[in-house]
């Protein structure tokens, strides 16, 4: 199969290591249940294409009885992006999802206006000892869908394309990339991929899309001569042909990038948008608690607690 036709995979030593527009180290948090290493957004880089948040989930350990309580909480501006490498999330939403996901399959849940989820270990997760490990994205929406309804996709291990090749393997997540087109209903340029690297490998990255960036899981990966281990963000400078090599051990890397959008977003908590009004308007209503009356409501079946607002 042929990987990229504008693409001859050669020496990763044929690029420089200035094609390294960003490296990002990411700061590691302790949210109760288990870590996160975030990578985005950074101090010096907010977005990768339409990504605007990243989070290495775990790995955690967790005994019988035990799990991940994530209470409802509110989005809006944004779509996120759940996938597992080993464990469960029972996720729940206001607009009546209930779905459990598995490894290796795909949530995208579009905020939109506003909506408010929990993710939850299930019951059959709790029944055992078992573990957590994942990554969690949230990719900002274009202006023209910041006011959308919100929606929900799940899709499963066997519907995502695989692309495979000698000492390769990869699942594409989200977007278009090498020929294929994953299924989940996207509004901007994107592409998401889990790559998989036997040692010493030489992978190129997709040069269709104008952001492009590499998040390195396990493993190493070698560019331009220089190394770098697991717990790494890279950002590439747009335009340039870039081949990259696992190390010895191989490499597991979360591709990532896309068109970049019209402008920088802010942030605040939960929430992603294009100005700050409707950051504080959504402040305003999920203060209220209004369910159902106003911007947010609660899941269905998961609306006897909920995270306050933050005071800052």
């Amino acid at each position: 199969m042929s990987w990229n036709p504008a693409l001859t995979p050669g020496c990763p030593d044929d690029i420089g290591v200035d094609s390294i527009e960003t490296l990002i180290i990411p700061r590691t948090r302790d949210i109760g249940a288990f870590e996160v290493k975030r990578a985005l957004p950074a101090p010096k880089r907010q977005m990768v294409g339409p990504f605007i948040f990243f989070d290495e989930a775990g790995p955690a350990e967790y005994l019988t009885g035990q799990g991940i309580d994530i209470c409802p909480h509110p989005h809006i501006g944004l779509g996120t992006v759940t996938y597992l490498y080993r464990g469960d999330f029972h996720h729940r939403d206001s607009i009546g999802t209930d779905q459990v996901i598995l490894p290796g399959a795909l949530n995208w849940m579009v905020a939109g206006k506003g909506v408010t989820h929990s993710e939850r270990t299930s019951e059959e997760g709790r029944a055992g000892p078992h573990s957590l490990f994942g990554v969690q994205t949230w990719i900002a929406l274009p202006e023209s869908h910041e006011d959308m309804n919100p929606t929900f996709e799940h899709h499963a291990k066997e519907a995502l394309p695989e692309i495979t090749d000698k000492g390769i393997r990869a699942k594409l997540l989200l977007g278009d990339a090498y020929g294929k087109s994953a299924p989940a209903t996207l509004y901007s340029e994107t592409f998401y991929l889990d790559v998989v690297l036997e040692a010493n490998t030489r992978f190129p990255l997709p040069d269709n899309h104008e952001d492009r960036g590499l998040y390195i899981v396990q493993g190493s990966v070698t560019v331009a001569g220089q190394l770098f281990e697991a717990g790494r963000m890279m950002v590439f400078r747009p335009g340039d042909h870039i081949t990259i090599a696992a190390g010895e051990q191989g490499a597991r890397l979360m591709a990532l990038g896309g068109a970049t959008l019209n402008g920088p977003r802010y942030i605040w908590w939960n929430f992603v948008a294009s100005t700050r009004d409707r950051i504080e308007h959504a402040k305003e209503e999920w203060r209220a608690a209004n369910w159902g009356q106003g911007q947010f409501d609660l899941p269905v079946g998961d609306d006897k607690v909920y995270v306050p607002l933050p005071e800052r």
